[in-house]
């Protein structure tokens, strides 16, 4: 099998006559472990030796640590086996998955430790059958890239390759994005794509496919049921609903927030509720009011100007007018503010906030609150932030003003036509009215986790 391990992780290896994959027993000054002994990547330290669990979780161990080493079992040659060509499947609809980067859909080469993304649909059906059953799998490996290295002119790209693919004529397209960011993009598309009258999802996962607690497959194959079935015209995200396998949710891709940083039912819809629960089995609607799926014969275009300078700001206690206006002194042609409570700065930065918007660079107000709306007519500030020119964001997140204003600054818009812009409703930002049951402790109570 050989060993992949150097120096002197190697020669503690090499005396116990093992081998990459091998069953060993490794005795340490904790206690013993039996794993599979797993490839070392080349980049790594040779401090740590690396064993599969039976339970599936790798963990490393220092060699100081290890008092000996004993083979158990030899480990199998691998053979890579030959996947078997995917035939397209008559009466099965067609879903292209665009790939951006992420975890999703890849898998680990262990010459380098590097996650590297599936090339094409047998490998992704290899990982995850359920799928061949919902849809024609193609697979358009568009870039791969972390999300937070993400930036603006990606959004466009990604934009043009959905629509061009929904232009070919596929039921429905869903994009493979890492999670951090996948928030931005999918406002991003949403603002970008005009005529859009089939279903956009994007979908990730928070846990590597290796891993047994991945939450990759459902998301995935729930994202392609949603895209192949679904009669929702719209940007969603589609991530689990709960800790458990059962049901993911589809959101509205304007309305989605990533909410912690390792849980598997990381993102909720913010200021209303989840457009359905969906697994590869069924899409249950949970929320009525969304843009139904078209008959598929309309062009759809990728308006993908953009203007990347545009800041998103947290107010806190400490900001003053000098790094508002050094902000913007560095170049940056639009603000978002994530202001206080109902969208509050501090008064003291008002007279600063009026000069920017009178020197010609618009600020958006949001509220770091996430739920509930702005109104900057309640307060004596708000008032007096109105009067400065400022923008309310009304429900708006601050990523999806932020990404909104990019797209409006973009377009060439400016003065009232881009305050009427910011304050319409173009794909689902702006709420009319917002349900006390939107809010998390309510919805959950009111439809569970989709059970």
């Amino acid at each position: 099998m050989g060993l992949s391990y150097r120096g002197r992780a190697r020669s503690l290896l090499e005396r116990a006559g093992a081998s990459d994959y091998d069953l060993v027993l490794v005795s340490t000054d904790r206690g013993d472990y039996s794993g599979l002994l797993m490839p070392r990547p080349e980049i790594l330290d040779d401090e740590h030796v690396v064993i599969k669990l039976k339970n599936g979780y790798n963990i490393g161990i220092h060699i100081r640590r290890i008092r000996s080493v004993k083979v158990l079992e030899r480990g199998r040659p691998f053979s890579r086996r030959e996947l078997p060509r995917v035939e397209p499947r008559e009466g099965l609809p067609s879903v292209p998955i665009v790939v951006t980067g992420g975890t999703i859909a890849s898998r680990v080469e262990y010459s380098t430790g590097a996650v590297k993304p599936t090339e094409k649909p047998e490998e992704l059906i290899d990982l995850i059958p359920e799928i061949s059953e919902l849809a024609n799998i193609s697979y358009i490996p568009l870039m791969s890239k972390l999300s937070e290295d993400m930036r603006p002119e990606d959004w466009g790209a990604i934009a043009e390759a959905v629509a061009s693919e929904l232009n070919r004529g596929a039921e429905g397209v869903v994009v493979a994005h890492g999670t951090d960011t996948m928030h931005y993009t999918a406002s991003a598309l949403a603002f970008m794509l005009r005529g859009l009258d089939r279903p956009v999802v994007l979908v990730g996962s928070q846990r590597s496919i290796d891993r047994p607690s991945t939450d990759a497959v459902l998301n995935l194959a729930a994202a392609v049921k949603m895209a192949a079935e679904g009669p929702i015209a719209e940007v969603m995200i589609v991530m689990h609903s709960s800790p458990s396998d059962d049901f993911a949710y589809a959101i509205r891709g304007v309305k989605a927030r990533k909410m912690h940083t390792s849980r598997r039912d990381a993102f909720i819809p913010v200021n209303e509720l989840p457009l359905a629960f969906v697994n590869a089995s069924e899409i249950r609607i949970v929320n009525p009011n969304f843009r139904r799926r078209g008959g598929g014969s309309g062009r759809v275009k990728a308006d993908v100007r953009v203007e990347p300078r545009v800041a998103l700001i947290y107010a806190w206690p400490g900001i003053d007018s000098d790094f508002l206006e050094a902000v913007v002194s560095s170049g940056y042609r639009g603000l978002v503010l994530a202001g206080t409570g109902l969208g509050h700065t501090p008064n003291r930065i008002i007279g600063a906030i009026g000069r920017i918007v009178r020197s010609g660079v618009p600020v958006v107000m949001t509220s770091q609150c996430l739920f509930g709306r702005v109104n900057l007519r309640v307060y004596s500030t708000g008032r007096r932030l109105l009067e400065a020119g400022v923008i309310p964001g009304g429900g708006m997140l601050p990523e999806t003003a932020t990404v909104k204003l990019m797209v409006g600054l973009g377009r060439g818009l400016s003065g009232a036509e881009l305050a009427d812009f910011m304050t319409s409703n173009v794909a689902g930002e702006l709420s009319d009215r917002i349900s006390p049951a939107s809010y998390p402790p309510c919805f959950r109570r009111l439809i569970g986790d989709g059970l």
